[in-house]
């Protein structure tokens, strides 16, 4: 069962096959199977075919020269690839913005770019060891690296980062940044910290951003944002007040908004504009303004 299956970048059906991983030579002989397929990401950007509405998995033959990972088998069982490279100028696809790729695709296939983009973004910024300095070398099907000078193991990181609307009195909390255009509104975010919880996370982000002290903070989604690799964690909060004090280094705006306000914003008709449905702020909002 897919949880969530209507946020953007989720609902993966590739069977990840991490007992594979560990076996060298059982990946040799996916990726040199006849139906093996690898979906390239020309600096980041998955090719999609002419068209636009579909991956382009290009053969063993078509594959460009550059670092790969496994993704996992599809529901056959055929293995699936992904390599970071520039393709041959005579295939038939074209190298789309990951944002753009995820706003058109369904059923689980952005979430494939979302697992290609962050793990191959994550070999381009390690290739040396953080603990000696080092180089690296890809292992287990390139879900790590190895460092053989000192014997660390490096493993793809996620940065946990909160988002969330904050409620009181049939009002739900919105925000702009300095680096989003006018009149565009969304859920507050903010990165977790080491040694706390989501919880507090939620409580202190709120407060630092918007000056407001909230409680009965609960999870409600999550979702991978592969800019570099992010799991963005939505979550609702009970204002105490409504009362505002801005960072305005981080929040340029801020406003409380009522649930038709906000019906009326998804529906494309408000004096405002919200995140694109591909975004978990987008969920947030349109969950939130469906309470009654």
């Amino acid at each position: 069962m897919i949880l969530n299956s209507l946020l953007g970048y989720t609902g993966n059906m590739l069977d990840r096959a991490d007992h594979l991983r560990r076996d060298s030579a059982a990946i040799h002989a996916a990726r040199m199977h006849p139906t093996a397929r690898f979906l390239i990401l020309e600096d980041l950007k998955p090719m999609m075919a002419e068209g636009g509405a579909e991956l382009f998995w290009a053969r063993r033959s078509e594959c460009p020269e550059g670092q790969q990972v496994f993704l996992g088998l599809d529901s056959q069982g055929e293995p699936r690839f992904a390599v970071d490279g520039k393709p041959d100028d005579d295939l038939p696809c074209v190298a789309t913005d990951a944002r753009a790729a995820g706003a058109i695709l369904a059923d689980g296939r952005a979430a494939i770019i979302a697992q290609a983009r962050s793990v191959l973004d994550w070999h381009r910024r390690h290739g040396f060891c953080a603990n000696c300095g080092a180089p690296t070398r890809p292992e287990k099907a390139g879900y790590s690296r190895q460092c053989d000078a000192c014997g660390a193991e490096h493993f793809p990181r996620v940065d946990p980062v909160v988002i969330m609307l904050a409620e009181k009195d049939g009002m739900a909390l919105v925000g702009r940044g300095p680096h989003f255009p006018a009149g565009f509104f969304s859920a507050l975010a903010g990165f977790v910290e080491p040694g706390e919880s989501l919880e507090e996370a939620v409580a202190r982000e709120l407060h630092e951003e918007a000056g407001i002290r909230v409680h009965s903070v609960r999870y409600a989604a999550s979702q991978p944002w592969p800019f570099p690799s992010s799991l963005m964690m939505g979550a609702f909060a009970q204002a105490e007040g409504l009362e505002l004090a801005l960072d305005e280094s981080e929040i340029a705006e801020a406003r409380w908004v009522s649930r038709e306000e906000v019906r009326s914003v998804l529906r494309g008709e408000g004096a405002w504009s919200a995140p694109p449905p591909l975004a978990i702020a987008h969920w947030l909002l349109q969950t939130w303004a469906q309470q009654p």
